[in-house]
């Protein structure tokens, strides 16, 4: 798989997400697309995450931009986590991984010298025309949501 760049075409997905519907970057075109990457729902970092977007969601709207957050996690943990924080953004469930692999986030990770496999926290500014504006990878929570917001409002221009 090549290395994703600025530039390049994100590529394209369909997924399974909260509230029974699918999720598709091809549904967004016209749009700015946050794309966020997560390794769990309902854990310290993730949850922080998901509600610094669901505060800043309003904003995000108003620069014409979608939020969609992406784990291993299924349908059905991502209602239980939604409900349980009063999310306001979209969750897909990307169980196989595929989608994941496709944009690099897949990774060896290392806890306590245990080395494993996992999703790194990244994410992923795409433009109305499906290319990719900015990246962030190994994403640090605090700050962040505001700095994706700073993003898409320069691009937004």
């Amino acid at each position: 798989m090549a290395k994703l760049e600025i530039g390049s075409p994100a590529p394209n997905f369909t997924l399974p997400a909260n509230g029974g519907n699918e999720v598709s970057l091809s549904a967004q075109s016209g749009k700015f697309t946050v794309l966020y990457f997560y390794p769990k729902d309902d854990t310290p970092g993730c949850t922080k995450e998901a509600i610094g977007f669901t505060e800043a969601k309003a904003e995000f709207d108003a620069l014409n931009t979608v939020i969609i957050g992406v784990s291993k996690d299924t349908v059905a943990k991502h209602e239980k986590f939604i409900t349980k924080h009063d999310l306001d953004v979209v969750l897909g469930s990307d169980e196989d991984g595929s989608m994941i692999e496709d944009y690099g986030v897949w990774v060896e990770k290392n806890m306590y010298g245990k080395k494993y496999m996992g999703i790194e926290r990244a994410t992923y500014l795409i433009g109305p025309d499906g290319k990719i504006l900015e990246i962030w990878r190994k994403v640090r929570v605090k700050d962040h949501v505001e700095t994706v917001l700073n993003a898409v409002r320069q691009h937004a221009g």
